[in-house]
């Protein structure tokens, strides 16, 4: 049904998967955040306005308490929503890292207790539709109304303001005083190249229900071409991003990519004789299909790890050689990682954090070679890409590996993998919005 598909398309939005990001645990309940309630710098009027349409507008905090820039410009950072922490909100944790005194806007925030860390204490400003009835758990059947929302926020207290966008958040209204600065995860996948798969997925594909979520997505479609103009800089979190970017809006971006805690990830010495993933379970991961292939490989042992509401479904299809085991700390899940011959990766991700952070252990990807892992991993030195997302691929990409395991060295997947660290995020990021503030000042 067609309330269903938007249930999926909120919760699972396409971004980059980190196995520390909590993304596969099971869910728990979120701690609502009251909505604003600072000083505008540009107004006398504290807390939440009202706006001539009757919608909430939310006013931005005093500038003194706003990130700073090298021209003492104040920050807002504006992310799309905020229901648990996942690979998007560890970009946004960074971005808070490099401006440490900026504020931040939400659509909604329902963010567990124990995942509220990476906030640093600050207070998410959030929209109208944190308040509206079930938001906390019905917030994903208010989809068409987030174009709506975005709009509301009154960021004219800012000198520059950053967006980290997967659905709308670049859709805020700026003016032409305000360098405006978007860090795009990926356009709304969804809406664009992968509309079709969701509504096969959904079983929405005719009837009025599929008019209905059709209807939505143009509508959304729309909003995001649209939205792209009010937007000075584009910021893609990989090459294949900015592709769809071209694709979507007709803009450049640069290229920065996400930051990844490879420190976190250690390698650990002699390889065991399994293979593993870890990943969010949802059919467009593809851990089916690694199932798949490896039944027909009753001699290689193959560990999954990760929940989700293909769960059941991936048990039932496991082999005895194909071990599930559900969500588990991050401990475990980095144990495993250390010791796998080789880290299985199926889906067609905009970048893909855990590749990365597997080869932070050292160890090597077998990944389909399409999508952000033609960046993360370097075909015949780092891993291997396999062509197609069929298992005859997938079986064929394993015997290969096994037959040219040695070719693959520690050190190299390891150097490989500090490319993408924390550390070179936070560089990139800083310089970048910085040049372009100051390019953008010289030319008002």
């Amino acid at each position: 049904m067609a309330r269903g598909f938007f249930f999926e398309v909120f919760r699972y939005p396409a971004l980059p998967f980190s196995v520390a990001d909590r993304m596969y645990a099971p869910s728990k309940p979120g701690i609502a955040i009251p909505g604003a309630n600072g000083k505008p710098r540009r107004s006398d009027v504290a807390g939440d306005g009202i706006a001539t349409s009757g919608l909430p507008v939310l006013s931005p905090p005093d500038a003194q308490v706003g990130g700073r820039l090298n021209g003492n410009g104040a920050v807002a950072l504006v992310h799309d929503w905020l229901p648990v922490y996942g690979g998007a909100e560890r970009v946004l944790e960074q971005m808070i890292s490099v401006f440490p005194e900026s504020s931040i806007y939400s659509l909604f925030d329902f963010l567990p207790a124990d995942q509220r860390g990476f906030l640093q204490g600050k207070t998410v400003h959030t929209s109208f539709l944190q308040r509206l009835p079930f938001a906390r758990s019905k917030y994903r059947c208010y989809l068409p109304l987030t174009p709506l929302a975005i709009e509301q926020f009154d960021l004219s207290g800012y000198d520059v303001v950053i967006s980290s966008n997967y659905v709308v958040a670049k859709g805020v209204i700026t003016a032409p005083d305000q360098l405006h600065i978007s860090y795009v995860h990926s356009p709304i996948r969804y809406a664009w190249d992968l509309q079709h798969t969701y509504l096969r997925q959904q079983s929405v594909e005719r009837g009025v229900r599929s008019l209905i979520v059709r209807l939505v997505l143009h509508y959304m479609r729309l909003f995001d071409a649209t939205s792209a103009s009010r937007v000075d800089a584009f910021v893609a979190n990989s090459r294949h991003v900015s592709r769809r970017i071209w694709k979507a809006y007709r803009r450049p971006s640069k290229v920065i990519y996400p930051p990844v805690d490879t420190d976190a990830f250690q390698p650990y010495g002699d390889k065991e004789d399994y293979y593993v993933t870890v990943s969010r379970l949802v059919s467009y991961k593809r851990v089916d299909l690694i199932v798949e292939a490896f039944n027909r490989m009753p001699d290689k042992e193959l560990i999954i790890i990760g929940d989700g509401p293909e769960l059941v479904r991936i048990r039932e299809a496991a082999g005895p050689n194909i071990s599930v085991m559900g969500y588990q700390p991050f401990d475990v899940v980095r144990h495993y990682m250390q010791r796998a011959r080789a880290f299985l990766f199926a889906a067609e991700e905009d970048f893909g954090i855990v590749a990365v952070e597997a080869q932070a252990c050292g160890t090597p990807v077998i990944a389909y070679g399409r999508g952000g892992a033609t960046e993360t991993v370097i075909h015949g030195e780092t891993g291997l890409h396999f062509s197609q997302q069929t298992p005859e691929c997938l079986v064929a990409a394993v015997e290969a590996f096994e037959n040219g395991r040695s070719i693959f060295r520690l050190d190299r997947i390891r150097a490989h993998a500090e490319r993408f660290s924390i550390q070179r995020f936070r560089t990139e990021f800083d310089r970048y919005v910085n040049d372009q503030y100051h390019q953008f000042r010289r030319n008002l």
